[in-house]
């Protein structure tokens, strides 16, 4: 699976204005119905919300990766927000959260969900990546560096 897959250039959003947790998932749920018109923006974000009821998708050194799942999606989608200036998201860490990856999942697709989500969990672990997002200075940059390494997997090694 390549980032590329589920994650289009247009749904990069390099600089939040969000100030809160709810306004940054609003923010990154209005980029991913600019370019998917049919999803209701409202209904993503209350998914959000409740997701991060049950615990903060924060997962510490000021990244977050909110998710859901929906019933009338074909396939993953995502979106990729950065905050200067950080956001207070309840983190693990009691930090504030910088890079926001949000992903949405078809209801019943449990192995696809996991993949995408163990593959951004992997490659935001990454300090130097994490560093190269924050100092990114564009959108094409950011994506740039989000979707640098698809080509990596295919290698096979011993060729």
């Amino acid at each position: 699976m390549k980032m590329s897959d589920f994650l289009d250039p247009r749904a990069v959003v390099s600089d939040l204005k969000a100030a809160n947790k709810k306004e940054v998932l609003e923010e990154l749920c209005t980029a991913l119905v600019s370019l998917h018109p049919t999803l209701d923006r409202d209904r993503m974000v209350g998914i959000l919300l409740d997701r991060e009821r049950l615990g903060s998708t924060g997962v510490g050194e000021g990244v977050a990766i909110p998710h859901g799942k929906m019933g009338d999606l074909e396939g993953l989608i995502a979106c990729f927000g950065r905050s200067t200036r950080g956001v207070a998201f309840d983190a693990v860490d009691d930090q504030p959260v910088s890079l926001f990856f949000l992903l949405f999942a078809p209801e019943n697709s449990a192995g696809v969900h996991l993949k995408a989500l163990a593959k951004i969990s992997r490659l935001l672990k990454r300090p130097s990546v994490r560093e190269e997002l924050l100092h990114a200075g564009s959108k094409e940059d950011v994506y740039a560096i989000l979707t640098r390494e698809d080509g990596e997997e295919l290698q096979v090694p011993g060729n």
